[in-house]
């Protein structure tokens, strides 16, 4: 998808030649066709109306002509296409393209996924999935991206490329100011060094697309009809059966040859002035092109021979071509290339007044379930993974379980898409989105139960509703997965129907339990409950329930029934004198004081230092403009706030639950002072167990927003006495931290101060950092000092016909309920425990139940799965991935490649023994004195749990390479010049121990001891 897209195809030509006149400049004319998976049509359209004609199309005249050239991005499509629509014919020719390089696969992930959104766990996944089918089906190993889409460029991006083996990487939507200046300069091609860690060890050269970005020019100066776009428009819902689109250009004929041939040159000539070389990049196509490549070669070819045959005159000589031989021609120019940090190109604004950072926030619903769905996969990954080592001919079916977690791979890599988890995309699409996760959710779902309770095949007992028994309390069964390799203290919470429960674990013993009405119903009780799991292992609760209140200790074990104290609904309008009468609420860790004058959060004393900081949380909205005549408006993409943020309340309510596992904080805000239900409110936890391991220091908050007025964009902002000067830190992509220091701009301000947060951002000063982890991505900024400021919802509509036609207007109406996770302390504590705490946010223990509430089981409790023993990381390490791909490649290239020539069918049983095991070390260098060194792992000890490990080889991010064979072009720049290149060699020791250092993500294939069960 593309605004821009519209811009381009209207664009006039501009003059202005730089290049000296005997130069010859070499433009690689590269085909493509922009094939986003949804935006405006759901997958199941655009396959209907051209992109299985795109891939059918292209096929057929690729084979006709051995100059003609097409690149292949996005994969969901051209997998679609392959499994289902492909002749066996097509597919031979498919086969002998990619061999001569003439079809040539770029980026290779499923989808051209968002940076800005996107968490780094699901962008490796949407990578992995696309390289595997591609590696496993043709041999190929995508070496070169194209992020032409995009909307900014993270600095994360280039170095997961890196890792998996891309020579090149190419983006192209920046901020337009920037680009112009860039232009200008001949500063367009730089070595990226995204990793302020990593430094040149993952460094990759980097091409920024001009002004023109993706899609060829269409104005023609001779003609009033567009040119290039030979195939016109595609036509939904059916592609038109006598072949004729809307808007096909103006034929090359011997008419219009020569003027064709003076408007690309000068295009040519005018772009090539803003870049070092005489090599120019010009990409032919745009979104949805070439589902009649026919027509669009048989204009374009005699077209291009036309310019060669003249090409002394013109001063260009013309040639399709893949985007390798566009970068190999660079590469051997063997300049020397300026290099950029670990700088981002975040946010991204097309116009003065255009800041996309509103999709930052868009959708929250879909944010939040794709993030769920992504951890649900984690859950299931490395349960089935130590299932099959531990159980390997146990009854839950392989080939089932593998189905199961296809799907949900498949649904959590589509989402990233950058239209959609951005939520840009029209509502259908949405839907499309959300139907295909809850789907494949489901069924993770179910693989998830059979994997707890099948290894023993094992009948479920009966209950005993009559005779003897049958007046004792009733009981429930859980069971309660840890998905990390780390050891943790988690508080559970779940949903009941009884105002009394005591808790017991696996052992018998009881559990510290609390229990208390729920805040969205009179009807049921939130029960929590303290769980302590060992990494990767899962254990069983069992729940005792009884209709009457708790009369004495034995009966209700270790739970402690809450009960809480309603304060007194205050206005705002009253809150002349505030301040007097404080509230304190204290544990392990913290001391927090609210105002019973407001009933908001007055101040937070973190205790190990016995500092306090001045802390208020509240809601604020922005109003925008829906009317095009009147001004900039805010849309799916764009933020565009019709002036400062405006109190989005009138009245404040709080009730207390003081307990002993949490005391929660209820704050209900009142959108007018009589209004009968609230409409935003804050739900604070607050964690009193002081168990071992207890996370005091995290105060977990959930937030209800909804439905939102017409128009309203609602924040939480989090004002405090820090002295931060506006600046923010924020995350790319949950992979870095990236300083983002407040800027003035003549025009937009505020809306070009917003920044993306995926899992986590902080504002601090020399003494105290005050740190915000989220469960989904959302728009964070710092408008004043000491502010924080977090955009949870928008609800948008306007009247610009391109947003109407398209349906994109963001009339979301839904009630949104996010989870941020809220630590104060000291810089150097808060460093130990930010990035563990994203992680754990996000994958935090799976509880699954094993029944419903009813009678005690009939005679002896059933048995489920014995836990596996522990997989235990050191605590600067994470547990990226534990799965089973089921791709049945050799992880022998050569091998594998001598397979595929000599025909011989590689898709046939997939591979269950090769497990994918993937760790990251999560700080960066400097982060920590101890945590922030290099750690050494014997894995065949870690993974002893498991089982005995047979071999382990290092591979690339996403598998297809082995570490030792992988190559990546070395670029000159100014720093390394002359330097010689340096080879991978073989980093596992031979007792299985490898070194981790900060922020290295580490990919190997292990194989296990067989064991007999």
């Amino acid at each position: 998808m593309s605004v821009l897209t519209l811009i381009v195809l209207v664009c006039c030509f501009c003059s202005g030649q730089t290049l000296e006149q005997d130069q010859i400049i070499q433009a690689f004319v590269i085909p493509h066709s922009h094939m986003d998976v949804g935006w405006v049509y759901t997958i199941q359209e655009s396959m209907h109306a051209y992109a299985a004609n795109v891939y059918s199309s292209v096929t057929e005249e690729l084979s006709k002509g051995k100059g003609r050239r097409f690149i292949s991005v996005e994969q969901e499509f051209f997998r679609l296409w392959w499994d289902s629509v492909a002749s066996d014919t097509q597919r031979k020719q498919v086969r002998q393209l990619v061999k001569e390089g003439r079809l040539e696969f770029i980026i290779g992930g499923q989808v051209m996924h968002d940076e800005a959104v996107t968490d780094l766990e699901d962008e490796i996944l949407q990578l992995t999935e696309g390289h595997g089918f591609l590696y496993q089906t043709f041999g190929v190993r995508p070496q070169f991206s194209w992020h032409v889409d995009p909307f900014g460029a993270s600095a994360a991006t280039p170095v997961l490329f890196s890792l998996a083996g891309f020579n090149a990487h190419l983006i192209s939507r920046i901020d337009y100011d920037l680009k112009d200046s860039m232009q200008k300069k001949k500063e367009m091609q730089f070595v990226w060094r995204g990793s302020p860690s990593l430094k040149a060890q993952q460094e990759i050269f980097t091409h920024t697309m001009d002004q023109y970005s993706y899609c060829t020019p269409s104005h023609l100066p001779f003609s009033n009809r567009s040119g290039f776009y030979w195939n016109g428009v595609a036509l939904f819902p059916d592609p038109p059966k006598d072949g004729v689109y809307p808007n096909m250009s103006l034929p090359v004929t011997k008419e219009t040859m020569r003027s064709y041939a003076e408007t690309m040159v000068e295009n040519i000539k005018q772009r090539a002035a803003w870049f070092r070389t005489n090599h120019l990049l010009w990409p032919w196509g745009c979104d949805k092109q070439f589902y009649n490549s026919s027509v669009q070669f048989r204009n374009m070819d005699p077209l291009m021979t036309y310019i060669n045959q003249n090409s002394k005159e013109f001063g260009v000589t013309v040639q399709y071509a893949t985007l390798s031989e566009y970068f190999l021609s660079v590469h051997q120019s063997n300049l020397t290339w300026a290099v950029r940090g670990s700088e981002d190109f975040l946010p991204y604004s097309t116009e003065p007044y255009q800041a996309w950072t509103g999709f930052y926030a868009s959708r929250n619903v879909l944010k939040g379930v794709a993030r769920r769905a992504s951890s649900q996969l984690h859950a299931a990954e490395t349960l089935f993974t130590q299932y099959r080592i531990s159980y390997p001919d146990g009854p839950v079916a392989k080939p089932w379980a593998l189905v199961k977690l296809r799907a949900l791979r498949w649904a959590v890599s589509e989402v990233q898409h950058h239209d959609g988890i951005t939520g840009t995309e029209s509502p259908k699409v949405a839907e499309m989105y959300m139907e295909h996760l809850l789907q494949a959710m489901m069924g993770a779902e179910e693989l998830l139960a059979a994997l707890f309770l099948l290894p023993h095949n094992q009948a479920v007992p009966r209950r005993n509703p009559h005779g003897e028994g049958a007046d004792q309390a009733q009981e429930q069964h859980l069971i309660i997965y840890n998905p990390l390799a780390w050891n943790v203290t988690a508080i559970v919470n779940i949903t009941v129907m009884f105002p009394s429960a005591a808790v017991h674990d696996d052992d018998g013993q009881p559990v510290p339990a609390q229990i208390q009405r729920s805040a969205q119903s009179n009807s049921t009780y939130d029960l929590f409950f303290v769980v302590q799991l060992a990494g990767l292992q899962h254990r069983k609760y069992s729940v005792r329930f009884s209709e009457a209140p708790c009369s004495g200790r034995s009966e209700c074990e270790r739970t402690y029934e809450a009960q809480g104290v309603v304060f007194e609904r205050r206005r705002v309008r009253d809150w002349q004198k505030t301040g007097r009468r404080l509230l304190p609420i204290l544990n392990d860790c913290y001391k927090l004081m609210f105002d019973q004058d407001t009933n908001l959060l007055h101040s937070a004393t973190y205790l190990q230092e016995r500092r306090q900081v001045m802390v208020t949380q509240d809601f604020w909205e922005y109003n925008a403009n829906g009317d095009v005549e009147a001004g900039p408006i805010s849309d799916n993409y764009i933020f565009s706030a019709n002036g400062s943020a405006s109190r989005a309340y009138e009245a404040v309510e709080m009730e207390i639950v003081p307990g002993r596992v949490l005391t929660e904080i209820r704050q209900r805000f009142y959108r007018e002072e009589g209004d009968k239900d609230y409409a935003y409110s804050i739900t604070t936890r607050v964690p009193e167990y002081s168990g071992a391991g207890a996370p005091c220091h995290r105060l977990e908050q959930t937030y209800s927003l909804g439905p939102l007025r017409l128009n309203t964009e609602v924040v939480l902002r989090t004002s405090s006495s820090l002295n931060n000067n506006k600046t923010l830190y924020s995350d790319d992509n949950g992979y870095q931290m990236m300083k983002r220091t407040y800027k003035k701009f003549p025009n937009n301000t505020l809306a070009r101060n917003y920044f993306p947060m995926v899992r986590a951002a902080y504002i601090q000063d020399d003494l105290s950092r005050l740190v915000l982890l989220s469960d989904r991505a959302h728009g964070v900024s710092s408008q004043a000092d000491g502010q924080i400021e977090v955009m949870l919802h928008r609800r948008l509509w306007n009247n610009l016909q391109w947003n109407l036609g398209y349906n994109l207007t963001l009339n979301d109406s839904s009630v949104v309920t996010p989870t941020l996770w809220m630590m104060l302390g000291s810089v150097s504590t808060t460093s130990k425990l930010y990035q563990r705490g994203a992680v754990e946010l996000q994958h935090r223990p799976v509880v699954m139940s094993i029944d419903q509430p009813g009678k005690r089981w009939t005679g002896k409790e059933p048995s489920f799965n014995p836990p596996i023993p522990p997989v235990v990381l050191p605590p600067n390490l994470h547990l990226l991935s534990l799965s089973i791909l089921g791709w049945n490649y050799s992880s022998n290239h050569d091998l594998h490649i001598s397979h595929l020539h000599s025909g011989k069918q590689v898709d046939s049983e997939p591979d269950y023994d090769r497990v994918l095991l993937r760790v990251m070390h999560l700080y960066e260098e400097g982060d920590d004195p101890e945590l922030s060194k290099p750690v050494t792992v014997n894995f065949k000890d870690v993974l002893k749990g498991l089982g005995e490990v047979r071999d382990l080889e290092e591979r690339s991010l996403t598998g297809t390479w082995n570490i030792t064979s992988l190559q990546r072009w070395k670029w000159k720049t100014a720093d390394n010049f002359g330097k010689k290149n340096e080879q991978h060699g073989s980093s596992v020791g031979k007792d299985f121990t490898v070194t981790i250092s900060p922020k290295e993500i580490r990919t190997f294939f292990i194989h296990f001891s067989s064991r007999n069960c």
